[in-house]
């Protein structure tokens, strides 16, 4: 592979090709990235959505709780 590029410019080697690259690859990086965006995504609300209802069973049954001491 550095054969190839040896006698290239370096316009080439760092422009020229990334660019091709990106446009070849780029559907496929924007859809990995935004999958990747997706899925945290979901994974924070989840943990979020799980954190508050255990905050909200531990408060009721803490209240619950201290009225049947009465």
């Amino acid at each position: 592979m550095r054969e190839i590029f040896a006698g290239l410019p370096w316009w080439v080697k760092w422009i020229a090709v990334p660019l091709i690259a990106l446009l070849v690859f780029g559907g496929l990086i924007v859809s990995v990235v935004g999958f990747v965006v997706k899925l945290l995504f979901k994974l924070l609300l989840f943990v979020a959505l799980v954190g508050g209802l255990i905050y909200v069973v531990r408060k009721f049954t803490s209240s619950s709780s201290s009225r049947g001491d009465w």
